[in-house]
C-alpha cells in the first residue's frame, strides 16, 4: 500500500493517489461529519454555550461618565433643564452620579439575562453555512499540510490499534491457503 515495488501491480497506492485520497478523506469529513443538518441540530441545541457574555467584561468596557454627561445633556436639554437651571444647573446633577450608574450596571445586568435578548444574539441562518464554510476551509487547508508520509504514519497506527488482529488473521490464513496449495495438486 505505502511502497512501490517494481513490478507488483498495486503498490504504493497511497503515494501514487495520494490527491484522491485527500478528495476521499474531505468528502468522508464534510459529508458525515459537517453537514448543514448537523450544524444546525448543533447552533439549536447548544445556543446558551455558544454566546459566553462575561457581565464584568461588559460593565468595565462602559464609560460610565460619558453616559451620565450624555444624559446630564438630555436633561438640561428637556424642559426640565430651565427648572433644573433654578437650582444650580448641571452641577446640580452632579451628586446623582453614583446612583446613576448603579442603575444602569442593574440595568445592564437585567438585559444580559434576559432570554429574548439572549435568543436574538443566537447565530441564525446563514451563520449555520458560514460556520460550514469556515469548517471546510479548516479541514482544506490541514489537508493541504498532509504529506503522503502522514498518511502512511496515520493509516499505519489506526491498523496498530485497531486493526492489528486482521492481520494475525490474514496471516494465519495466507500460511493455512500456501500449505494447502503444496498439497493440492492441479
Amino acid at each position: 500500500l505505502f511502497e512501490k515495488i517494481p513490478f507488483l501491480y498495486g503498490s504504493g497506492i497511497v503515494t501514487e493517489r495520494f490527491e484522491d485520497f485527500k478528495k476521499g478523506i474531505r468528502h468522508l469529513i464534510m459529508s458525515q461529519f459537517f453537514t448543514p443538518e448537523n450544524f444546525e441540530r448543533f447552533l439549536s441545541g447548544n445556543k446558551q454555550n455558544l454566546i459566553q457574555i462575561e457581565e464584568d467584561a461588559v460593565v468595565a468596557a462602559i464609560d460610565f461618565d460619558k453616559v451620565f454627561n450624555k444624559l446630564k445633556e438630555a436633561i438640561l436639554e428637556s424642559p426640565f433643564g430651565g427648572m433644573l437651571n433654578m437650582f444650580g444647573g448641571a452641577a446640580a446633577l452632579d451628586p446623582l452620579r453614583p446612583q446613576v450608574e448603579s442603575k444602569f450596571k442593574d440595568i445592564i445586568h437585567g438585559i444580559l439575562n434576559d432570554e429574548k435578548f439572549l435568543a436574538n444574539l443566537t447565530p441564525k441562518g446563514d451563520s449555520s453555512e458560514s460556520l460550514m464554510n469556515s469548517v471546510s476551509a479548516i479541514v482544506e487547508q490541514r489537508l493541504g499540510e498532509l504529506t503522503p508520509q502522514m498518511v502512511k504514519e496515520i493509516i499505519q497506527n489506526m491498523i496498530r490499534q485497531h486493526l492489528g488482529w486482521l492481520v494475525v488473521w490474514g496471516g494465519v490464513f495466507g500460511a493455512l491457503i500456501g500449505l494447502l496449495s503444496t498439497f493440492v495438486k492441479f
